[in-house]
């Protein structure tokens, strides 16, 4: 099969388009044959080392839509030639955390192209239990982009607890989980505010229905408390530093703040004070559960969350797909057209 291959952890450009040889599938596995994927920044991240992959040769990507291809011994949910959506979110299956249905906490857990062979080939091998059924009110582009970042974002609101009429500020829109975050944040009824250095991506947040956007090298916790009258009850964080105090500063009395990642470097610095006299709550967040994503695939099959695609790009093409990502000018979704599409 053909697949983008990884040799070495010299940059995105280290990408080869190579001829390996199709992964069979094993007990409780399935293999699908991709028709879409889509690139995120952790397959970025991946090939500069951060993390460096196990092994190499090593194919990156997250997520992906196609129709399952063969079916190893054991399997009973899914059969071949099913339409399904990778959960790129891995774990064993059988240990406490993942009977309990809390598969992040798993100590075998991992992400698809990231610690396994991921979704830039023709043909992925996982579990059966990490493919739903396509959602049918979406394109098949649309179907193969939402994985990772809105299973992510899923469960940053879920664990933040955000209710209908609460003010959300997502910081660092136009990435795919702050978008996914705004989408199905609106759906679940809250007020939805956003921050950006892009005065362009602040207006496409608007179009797709967010109350107001502000700044994110100013001082947008003043501007968000200016045109609300409150702080946010709800912040979705991934910038870090250059954003932390700010995101901070904006939450309101008991206000709930969701990181899961830190794009502008490693360490932050908080007043311990402010954090206990607002009786303020920073929450680490990673991936998803089963559940997690089955609520998010619900929500986009009923077209109350919308799947935002930048771009789709031809499979032999990827250096221009990753070359869109990296210049962080994308709106929504980078995804990959791994073949012609009916």
């Amino acid at each position: 099969m053909r697949a983008w291959v990884l040799n070495d952890t010299n940059g995105p450009e280290s990408f080869t388009l190579q001829e390996v040889p199709t992964p069979e599938p094993g007990y409780g596995e399935v293999r699908v044959r991709l028709e879409v994927s889509a690139l995120n920044h952790l397959d970025l991240w991946v090939s500069r080392g951060m993390p460096a992959p196990s092994h190499f040769p090593h194919i990156a990507g997250a997520d992906g839509t196609g129709v399952v291809d063969a079916v190893g011994e054991g399997v009973s949910t899914v059969a071949v030639e099913d339409p399904v959506v990778i959960n790129p979110s891995v774990s064993c299956g059988v240990c406490p955390a993942c009977l309990a249905g809390d598969t992040p906490y798993c100590r075998s857990y991992g992400i698809l192209g990231e610690h396994s062979s991921g979704t830039l080939a023709d043909f992925a091998v996982l579990p059966a239990r990490n493919v739903v059924a396509r959602p049918a009110g979406i394109s098949i582009a649309g179907a193969g982009s939402y994985g990772l970042a809105y299973g992510t974002a899923m469960r940053m609101l879920r664990r933040t607890r955000l209710h209908a009429g609460d003010v959300l500020l997502v910081v660092g829109v136009g990435g795919g989980v702050s978008g996914a975050a705004q989408l199905i944040g609106q759906a679940m009824g809250a007020e939805v505010y956003v921050t950006s250095r892009s005065p362009d991506k602040i207006a496409a947040a608007l179009e797709m229905g967010a109350a107001g956007g502000f700044d994110s090298s100013a001082e947008f916790a003043r501007e968000l408390k200016k045109t609300t009258g409150r702080g946010a009850d709800v912040v979705i964080e991934n910038v870090g530093p250059a954003t932390w105090n700010q995101s901070i500063r904006s939450m309101e009395s008991g206000g709930r703040l969701a990181i899961c990642g830190s794009t502008s470097g490693p360490k932050v610095e908080i007043l311990v004070p402010y954090l206990f006299f607002k009786q303020l709550e920073v929450i680490g967040s990673t991936m998803f559960d089963h559940a997690e994503f089955a609520l998010v695939t619900s929500l986009i099959d009923s077209g109350a969350v919308p799947v935002v695609v930048d771009s789709v790009h031809p499979f032999e093409d990827l250096p221009q797909a990753i070359a869109r990502l990296d210049s962080g000018l994308q709106r929504g979704k980078v995804a990959i057209q791994h073949s012609v599409l009916a």
